[in-house]
C-alpha cells in the first residue's frame, strides 16, 4: 500500500533535513513492562497502515508513504528523575530527525518510574494533527490495559479522492476555478519579496501551566455568559496578552487551526491525516474587551462558515509546482502575525482503567523550521485546562513569553471575579 503525500504532507515533510514533531505526553500511575508496551504499539500499527509507512521518492524526486511490514515504531526507554522530566525529554525529541526511509513517522519514550511513568508519542507533524494523535493515544491506552482489546482496523486515505466527493472532484468548473486560484496563488508567491537569510531562531523554550478544575470551569461559565466559544475568549485573551507585553511590536494576529473533520466527514475521527484549515482573528484596539468578545466571536464564526476544504485541497494539489517557493516564503517571510493558537478542546479518553490510571495529558508541543515558531496550544483532561507555549528567541524572547504567559493567567483570573460579582 503507499500513497503520494498531498501538498500540505510535502511542505511539512521539507527535504528531511530539519525537524518538524509533534510530542505529545502523558503520566500513567502503575508498574509496566516492556513487552505489553510493545503489544500495544503493535496493535495500532495493525490498524493504522500509515503507521508503518516510511517515505521513498520516485524517480521525480515526489515522496510517497509505502507500507512496510517490516517497521516496528521505536521506543526509547530512561530512568525518571523528577516530575518535569517529559519538558526536557520533549525538547529533546523537538530535534531528532526521523530516519523516515527505513523507520515509521513514530516513535515512544519511555521515562520509567516506580509506581509512575511519563510516556509520549513523537510524531512527524507530516503524518498526523492533534486530533488523530489523541485517536491513537485513546487506542494505545486500551490496547495497554487489555491486550485484547479490539481496536478495529482504519480503512486508509489513499489520497484526495477518499477526501473530496467525486461530484465535486470531477466537476470541470470546480477543477478550472481550483486550477486558476492555485495559479495565481502560484505567481503571487514568486514575486513575494523574501529576506534572503532565515530568521536566526536562536534557542528554543517550552512553557507549561494549568488551571484546576475550579479555575476551568468557572472559565467555560464566564463564556457561557458572554455567550461566547473558550476559543474565542482564549483568542482575545491572548491578543490582549501580547498587545501589553509587546506594545507596538505586536501584530494583534492569531491564527488559528480549524479541525477539517468538522466539514469533510470523510475524515473520521481515527483517521491518521495531518491537512488542516486555518483562520486568522484580531481584537479591534478602540473597543473594551466584552465588546470585542462579541465582535471576535462573529468574525469566527463568519470566517469558519465560509472555509472550503474541498476547494482548498483542490487548489493546493494543483500547485506542487509551487511548493518551493511557497516553503521559501514561510522560512523567509517576515511575521505578520503573534502566534498561533490551537485548542484541542476536552479530551474524551478515559481516566480510570483496571491496570493503571491516566493522571496527566499534557497538551501537544509543536515546532518546526516553518517561519514564526511562536504556539500556544490548549487541552481539556479530567477538567482541567492545560497549556503548552513554545517558541524561540529569535522571535519571541522567553522573557516576553513568560511575561505574555503571566498576563494571560491575570487576565483569565480578572475576567472570573467580574463573573463573580455578577453572581
Amino acid at each position: 500500500m503507499k500513497r503520494k503525500l498531498l501538498f500540505g504532507e510535502r511542505m511539512l515533510l521539507g527535504d528531511g533535513t530539519e525537524p518538524f514533531n509533534t510530542v505529545i505526553p502523558f503520566r500513567l500511575k502503575g508498574r509496566f513492562v516492556l513487552k505489553d508496551i510493545q503489544h500495544a504499539l503493535e496493535k495500532i500499527q495493525e490498524k493504522h497502515p500509515w503507521l508503518k509507512a516510511v517515505i521513498q521518492h520516485d524517480e521525480k524526486n515526489v515522496p510517497w508513504f509505502e507500507v512496510s511490514e517490516k517497521v516496528k515504531i521505536p521506543i526509547r526507554i530512561l530512568a525518571g528523575k523528577d516530575e518535569n522530566d517529559w519538558l526536557e525529554e520533549s525538547k529533546k525529541e523537538w530535534y531528532k530527525l526521523f530516519n523516515y526511509k527505513e523507520q515509521p513517522l513514530m516513535r515512544f519514550v519511555w521515562i520509567k518510574g516506580e509506581e509512575i511513568s511519563d510516556m509520549m508519542f513523537v510524531f512527524h507533524h507530516c503524518l498526523c494533527d492533534g486530533g488523530s494523535a489523541m485517536a491513537v493515544l485513546d487506542e494505545f491506552l486500551k490496547v495497554l490495559d487489555d491486550p485484547n482489546y479490539d481496536i478495529g482496523i482504519e480503512d486508509p486515505i489513499l489520497g484526495i479522492h477518499d477526501v473530496v466527493p467525486s461530484e465535486i472532484l470531477n466537476n470541470r468548473g470546480q477543477k478550472f476555478k481550483a486550477k486558476m486560484i492555485g495559479r495565481l496563488a502560484a505567481t503571487a508567491i514568486k514575486v513575494i519579496p523574501v529576506n534572503k537569510k532565515t530568521t536566526d531562531r536562536q534557542s528554543d523554550y517550552l512553557l507549561n501551566w494549568k488551571f484546576d478544575k475550579e479555575t476551568s470551569k468557572e472559565l467555560i461559565d464566564y463564556c457561557k455568559f458572554q455567550k461566547v466559544t473558550v476559543n474565542t475568549f482564549l483568542c482575545a485573551t491572548i491578543l490582549k496578552a501580547f498587545q501589553k507585553t509587546r506594545k507596538e511590536e505586536a501584530f494583534n494576529k492569531v491564527s488559528c487551526p480549524v479541525d477539517i473533520r468538522r466539514f469533510a466527514n470523510q475524515i473520521k475521527a481515527d483517521h491518521i491525516f495531518a491537512f488542516g484549515l486555518m483562520i486568522v482573528v484580531s481584537l479591534n484596539k478602540k473597543l473594551g474587551f466584552e465588546e470585542n468578545l462579541k465582535l471576535m466571536q462573529e468574525a469566527v464564526e463568519k470566517k469558519t462558515s465560509k472555509l472550503n476544504p474541498y476547494i482548498t485541497m483542490m487548489v493546493m494539489e494543483s500547485a506542487h509546482d509551487a511548493l518551493t517557493n511557497f516553503t521559501k516564503l514561510l522560512k523567509n517571510g517576515k511575521s505578520t502575525n503573534d502566534c498561533m493558537f490551537s485548542n484541542l478542546g476536552r479530551i474524551p479518553i478515559a481516566h480510570e482503567y483496571k491496570e493503571f490510571t491516566l493522571e496527566k495529558i499534557f497538551s501537544p508541543s509543536v515546532i518546526g523550521p516553518l517561519g514564526n515558531t511562536t504556539t500556544m496550544v490548549t487541552s481539556t483532561f479530567r477538567g482541567e485546562m492545560d497549556f503548552a507555549f513554545m517558541g524561540s528567541e529569535g522571535y519571541l524572547p522567553q522573557t516576553e513569553a513568560l511575561a505574555i504567559r503571566d498576563e494571560v493567567i491575570t487576565i483569565i483570573k480578572q475576567k472570573l471575579e467580574s463573573l463573580a460579582v455578577y453572581d
